[in-house]
């Protein structure tokens, strides 16, 4: 699945992960104000053995599959997970 990545412009290492095409005014309006801007970091071929750097590809493939968009938050305070 083609899909862009973008970033958060309030909160620094959240991004969200929407298919290629999909239009940000769609999302619902409390994911949309507190994401803040979107600010387009990438766009790739995600596939289910991609590895990301926090998350496996099949598991953002699905949640994209479950609600449309993955929203990945910023790590935990003492995570050792780097985005």
């Amino acid at each position: 699945m083609l899909v862009d990545v973008y970033r958060s412009s309030r909160k620094a290492l959240m991004y969200l992960y929407l298919p290629k095409g999909s239009v940000f005014g769609e999302l619902p309006p409390e994911l949309r104000q507190g994401f803040g801007h979107p600010e387009l970091a990438l766009s790739l071929n995600l596939t289910a053995d991609r590895k990301l750097a926090r998350y496996d590809g099949k598991y953002v493939l699905q949640e994209i599959a479950d609600r449309g968009f993955f929203l990945q938050l910023p790590p935990a305070e003492g995570d050792k997970d780097t985005c």
